[in-house]
């Protein structure tokens, strides 16, 4: 049976977690706030879906320690900002995890879980404790890493940093302390399976860091949807609809997408951005002249995806940006980078493009390809869609399971 810690459960999270019980693998959930799919029986397919933290197993494999992120949530929602600051705060996010990985360890060792626990699955940032508990009881070790290896990551971010440093604010990144990437150093030393979403990941492992662990690199599924709701045409009658979808960060390649406008004829396309603010919108308007869209539910985020022509996503740093199988699954050909996770999904002039890091100039060539070949991109749309639809959840949470299985038989 498999332990998994996760303080905030995702897709990604879920559609594991079915595998696992699925597969009758799964001991125990832990998490700070969530419920099960089957709680509350009373209420509407549709409330339910409009849920959040739900969890498709049954509620005695889901034990949640809520108190953290329950203040995190509502000091954020007061801006409260001393205690979500980063690392620092009482709340903050580093803390949420920290809190999490220490309640999961200290229940792991009391033998709160059963015993009949052979492995524990955990992510980065929530890992250590729960890694040298599972050590000291002889249990395996996966850690999913979701995004590159901190000292590529930091290198990246800190490179960024020089290349734009009023950008540095959006950096979150920069700012971890030596602690927290010792922490990151010694997750991975402890692991024996690292599951990677991207080559990217698996290639910013170091070579000789003192961990044995075997990488395999898993790609996220796609978010299925009709046919019929994903046909669209791209009007010549109007301008091209580029949309960037993320964090509006110099991590995601913002800047350079900024940049990369100034280069095109700005009556051709129409540049729409949507994702959570790090700095003033004003301050953002300086760069570039853009539609800002900001967050929304996740089935009005792939309603307005639909209404664009092109996914830009220029990263710097990512692991496997999700939002490029969201935009292909609605019939959107991509441009992107190796870096955002996108070398298994991007087919030069079929699904897309991809482009090097920090290249404006390469970006505004390809936005213009589109731009002057408006006849193509429902052709490529549909190359898009089809291959997103190859990569399904299920298939994500059963090539893992199949991973854990031969780790815990051996």
């Amino acid at each position: 049976m498999v332990l998994l810690v996760h303080p905030f459960g995702n897709e990604s999270v879920r559609a594991l977690l079915l595998a696992l019980e699925e597969a009758g693998l799964l001991g125990r959930f832990v998490t700070t706030l969530g419920w099960s799919n089957y709680s509350y029986p009373e209420l509407s397919d549709h409330i339910r879906g409009k849920l959040r933290r739900n969890y498709p197993v049954p509620a005695e494999r889901i034990d949640i320690h809520p108190l953290r992120e329950s203040v995190r949530l509502l000091a954020s929602s007061l801006n409260l900002q001393s205690l979500t600051r980063h690392e620092a705060g009482w709340a903050s996010i580093d803390r949420v995890w920290g809190g999490i990985d220490r309640k999961a360890a200290h229940c792991l060792r009391k033998g709160a879980y059963g015993s009949n626990i052979k492995a524990v699955y955990a992510y980065e940032d929530c890992a250590i404790q729960v890694f040298r508990a599972a050590c000291d009881l002889g249990l395996r070790r996966i850690y999913d890493l979701p995004i590159a290896y901190w000292e590529t990551s930091q290198r990246l971010l800190r490179e960024e940093a020089e290349r734009y440093p009023e950008w540095e604010p959006t950096l979150v990144g920069t700012r971890d302390s030596p602690e927290k990437l010792e922490r990151k150093t010694h997750e991975l030393e402890l692991a024996e399976l690292v599951i990677c979403p991207s080559e990217f990941v698996r290639d910013s492992l170091p070579k000789n860091n003192g961990s044995k662990a075997r990488a395999l690199i898993v790609p996220f599924g796609s978010p299925e949807i009709a046919s019929s709701d994903a046909d669209r045409q791209s009007s010549a009658d109007r301008p091209l609809r580029i949309l960037f979808a993320g964090s509006l960060s110099q991590r995601k390649g913002l800047a350079d997408l900024f940049a990369a406008t100034k280069l095109l004829k700005t009556n051709a396309i129409e540049l729409v951005v949507m994702g959570p603010l790090l700095c003033p919108l004003n301050w953002y308007r300086q760069f570039a002249h853009f539609t800002y869209e900001g967050p929304r539910p996740h089935g009005e985020f792939l309603g307005m995806m639909q209404s664009c022509d092109v996914l830009v996503l220029p990263s710097i740093v990512e692991g496997r940006a999700l939002v490029q199988q969201e935009a292909m699954a609605c019939g959107l050909p991509v441009i992107a980078t190796r870096n955002a996770g996108a070398d298994d999904l991007i087919v030069d002039g079929e699904t897309g493009f991809l482009v090097p890091i920090r290249s404006p100039e390469a970006i505004a060539g390809r936005i213009d390809w589109f731009a002057s070949n408006r006849s193509r991109v429902a052709g490529m749309g549909i190359a898009a869609q089809t291959r997103a639809r190859e990569l399904s959840w299920r298939g994500y949470g059963e090539k893992i399971v199949t991973a854990v299985r031969e780790l815990i038989q051996t």
